[in-house]
């Protein structure tokens, strides 16, 4: 956080979203949970995200160390119940409250350690942490130093994307065949599914003896393209679109890396769009093909 403002004057369990009850662990959870969103590594093009990310190693350095946080909850608490006096008090009360307190303040500055003000304690216990380092802070920073790298290696890791690697089939077919050769799409599936799931299978409606399929794995598509041979009377032919498999890499979703129940229905719906765009898109190609 920045070194403009007092540790007193920071409310440390706000950052974090939790109450003042927090146990070490719900502060160690909320604290991996905001760090992995905010980390200066996943957002190199904010310039707020390594402030926003020291503030949240600060809270936790703070909250997980017995002492510091005994000094610190007792400085928070002693300013709710001022501040509640305060909202009680008129203006006159108040600067009499206020003169006494600052003198009180200045007589025991000069009377040694047991005498300490809490918020001379806590910054004792600040300047501590700080001299003696935090051993479960750097822990958790190693963690999610770790964390990162892994989702980003994921994100570079080559992967299969069907609407990029769609497979042409064809057969023999008389213009005018009502049976287009002895395939439709209950035939071609039954040829097809032993090697994998099927995300599309396109008949060309138009041009007899053609059609597209789309596998959900690579595995599956190279295996039709190699070994499907059709119905023996009426052998299928299997070529790639693209002419050979392509593989891309996985897309920076997160984020989130995580789905919030909310939004579970707008990925429903992006899913089904996708869907409908991807036939919608075999479709006209299968609508070029004829034409060629």
């Amino acid at each position: 956080m920045s070194s403009k403002k007092n540790i007193e004057d920071v409310d440390l369990y706000a950052i974090l979203d939790l109450q003042i009850t927090a146990t070490e662990s719900e502060i160690k959870k909320a604290y991996r949970k905001k760090a992995l969103q905010c980390h200066p590594d996943k957002n190199p093009d904010d310039p707020k995200a390594a402030e926003t990310f020291h503030e949240l190693s600060r809270a936790l350095e703070i909250l997980t160390d017995k002492s510091a946080r005994e000094a610190y909850d007792k400085v928070l608490r002693a300013k709710a119940a001022a501040k509640l006096r305060h909202q009680q008090l008129d203006s006159k009360r108040q600067k009499l409250k206020e003169d006494l307190e600052r003198r009180e303040r200045e007589a025991s500055s000069g009377s040694g350690a047991n005498n300490l003000t809490d918020e001379q304690k806590l910054a004792a216990e600040i300047e501590r942490l700080q001299r003696e380092g935090s051993r479960l802070l750097l822990e958790e920073q190693q963690k999610m130093k770790e964390e990162i790298q892994r989702t980003m290696g994921r994100l570079s890791e080559p992967v299969w994307d069907s609407s990029l690697n769609r497979i042409k089939i064809k057969w023999k077919a008389e213009k005018n065949d009502l049976t287009n050769g002895g395939y439709d799409e209950v035939v071609l599936r039954r040829c097809l599914k032993k090697y994998g799931n099927i995300v599309a299978l396109i008949i060309s409606p138009k041009k007899k003896g053609s059609a597209l399929v789309e596998f959900t794995t690579k595995e599956a598509s190279e295996m039709a393209v190699e070994l499907e041979k059709g119905l023996s009377e009426n052998p299928l032919t299997l070529k790639w679109v693209n002419e050979r498999p392509v593989l891309t890499t996985k897309k920076d979703v997160c984020s989130s890396s995580l789905v919030s129940d909310r939004d579970y229905e707008s990925l429903v719906l992006t899913k089904m769009r996708q869907a409908a765009e991807r036939q919608r898109l075999i479709e006209e190609m299968m609508k070029e093909d004829q034409d060629t």
